[in-house]
């Protein structure tokens, strides 16, 4: 599993006018091809009297699945700036329809690969790119006596607690990343000269927006 890795939110659309031509960006996140293509075929279904539906998308780790089409644009004016722009910011498990509607005006090579890429970018603004970061849960489990001082030590260094569990003990459990998490549990352990008991309970990816945890 990779530590991090960009893409969108949330589903997110975006139109704007070029030269008399109408173009709608959708964009969408996705876990798989078939999700995709899902996606693709509602917007096509949405737009069908539309001049093009251009469809991309970027599903995987290492980028592993990639389709595009320029949907009856001239070859490379469409669906493969909108891949190499997703490729270029990193963005994975990602789908872009962009739809146009002639307006009379060509646009010529430049001016189409401008206006799709464009297009695309508005509908990921609208979807609000984040960074998906792999993150561990660790659990402190600790005497009531030291409760205060462990929770400060946590507010100062900005780690964010997922629930605490009061019982016989107080069990806190905190998110902290993957490359956090050696770091905490020594800062712990030495705070409390040891008598913490610590373990990692699970391993998931969070959403981080502008390098702050969203909340859940």
């Amino acid at each position: 599993m990779i530590k991090r890795y960009k893409t969108i939110f949330q589903y997110g659309e975006a139109e704007h006018i070029i030269e008399k031509s109408r173009f709608i960006g959708y964009a969408k996140p996705v876990e798989n091809e078939e999700d995709a293509l899902a996606f693709i075929e509602g917007i096509k279904i949405k737009h069908k009297n539309a001049t093009h539906n251009v469809p991309v998308y970027i599903i995987g780790e290492k980028d592993d699945i990639q389709r595009y089409s320029d949907d009856g644009e001239p070859a490379g004016t469409a669906g493969v700036p909108i891949l190499d722009m997703l490729k270029k910011e990193e963005i994975k498990n990602t789908a872009i329809v962009v739809t146009r509607y002639f307006g009379g005006i060509k646009l010529g090579t430049g001016g189409l690969v401008r206006a799709y890429t464009a297009t695309a970018k508005l509908a990921l603004q609208q979807a609000k790119i984040i960074e998906k970061v792999l993150y561990d849960v660790v659990s402190i489990k600790i005497d009531y006596t030291l409760l205060g001082k462990v929770q400060n030590e946590l507010m100062i260094k900005e780690y964010s607690i997922k629930e605490t569990v009061f019982e016989d003990t107080v069990s806190l459990f905190v998110y902290v990343t993957v490359e956090q998490s050696n770091q905490l549990i020594n800062s712990i352990t030495n705070l409390t000269n040891g008598k913490a008991v610590m373990n990692i309970t699970d391993t998931l990816y969070l959403n981080e927006y502008n390098g702050r945890l969203m909340k859940e």
